[in-house]
């Protein structure tokens, strides 16, 4: 396929969703060590709704283009770059330049105030990539980068998830359907708390072991349903004073990761719940490429599918960010065509 001279972008040349537009912009020029991506399609995030409101007080370069998650076709690559050809499909990763346990402070935020995905093409560093699964469409694998990670980190990488274990999960957006399809693939059982009588319906089938309404006392009811021991792990995803709660419902010694901000961006939680229950609490942002590239292996090797929402051309983008704001049972996803 021929490439065209330029690429389509949405953009914010002032902060605010009534200032969204699309634009066009010449195609970039490559640099040693990048690639350019022909995107295929963009996973939304709640983070992405604040970058666009208010750019969640960072300093961007405008116009801003929004988005942090695309998977698509390598069309191009620059002097040096070993790891990906032309027409491999690739995923992005969150963080560009965290590669592995090291963290290093010249990493770049995707999606701000690094390089947005929401556009027909990217350029960005061959490093900031890792080969898409196979077993995955383009518009399945963009949930990976961040949702995916996400959970993975969680659970996985610093969780050190085992068989026989109970997680917690609350909410049904990307995040938590992921930690509740990597908790049954690892043999663990999952809990989830949502308020919607549909969503309960639709986890269950998904295979969480119990649904449990978001204004019962389900920290009494994961003792129950754990004969009084409490949830191993807890992704914690609307924090705010729910987080005391959720120290309520976790085991002596066990994990609590905290994800989301719905419940609000202060947290609120009982000293004594916390150092008497002897619980590890741990801030969860994204994770590094190695992970991302062990996430993919098991998504490969498990046949594991992504839950996707909804589905919205292009053109459609503020339709899917409403969506997004709605609450979705899974991923909300943009794809190229129109």
């Amino acid at each position: 396929m021929q490439e065209p001279d330029v690429l389509r972008r949405w953009q914010l040349p002032t902060l605010g969703r009534a200032h969204l537009e699309q634009a066009e912009a010449p195609m970039p020029s490559l640099g040693a060590g990048q690639i350019l991506v022909r995107v295929g399609a963009v996973s939304l995030n709640y983070r992405d709704l604040l970058m666009v409101r208010d750019g969640m007080g960072m300093a961007l370069d405008l116009p801003f283009t929004p988005g942090s998650d695309m998977a698509g076709t390598v069309v191009a690559v620059g002097p040096g770059v070993r790891r990906f050809a032309v027409g491999d499909r690739v995923i992005n990763t969150f963080w560009g330049g965290w590669i592995d346990s090291h963290w290093h402070a010249d990493t770049t935020l995707l999606g701000g105030p690094g390089p947005g995905m929401l556009a027909s093409h990217v350029c960005i560093d061959a490093d900031w990539a890792v080969a898409a699964p196979a077993t995955l469409s383009l518009e399945e694998a963009s949930t990976l980068p961040c949702a995916g990670l996400t959970a993975w980190f969680a659970l996985v990488e610093t969780g050190a998830l085992r068989a026989g274990e109970t997680v917690l999960i609350h909410g049904t957006g990307g995040v938590a359907l992921f930690g509740l399809q990597l908790a049954r693939l690892h043999g663990a059982q999952a809990i989830v708390v949502t308020g919607s009588a549909d969503k309960q319906a639709a986890a269950r089938a998904l295979g969480a072991t119990h649904v449990l309404a978001r204004d019962s006392d389900w920290p009494a009811e994961v003792r129950r349903l754990t004969q009084g021991r409490g949830a191993d792990h807890v992704l914690e995803l609307s924090s705010g004073p729910d987080l005391d709660r959720s120290l309520q419902a976790v085991k002596q010694g066990g994990r609590v990761s905290i994800i989301g901000m719905l419940g609000g961006d202060t947290l609120s939680a009982s000293f004594y719940a916390m150092v008497l229950g002897r619980v590890t609490v741990q801030g969860i942002g994204v994770g590094h490429r190695r992970a991302l590239e062990e996430l993919v292996r098991a998504v490969d090797a498990n046949a594991l599918k992504p839950v996707i929402a909804a589905r919205y051309g292009f053109d459609a983008l503020p339709a899917a960010l409403d969506h997004l704001e709605r609450g979705a049972f899974g991923k909300v996803i943009v794809t190229m065509e129109g």
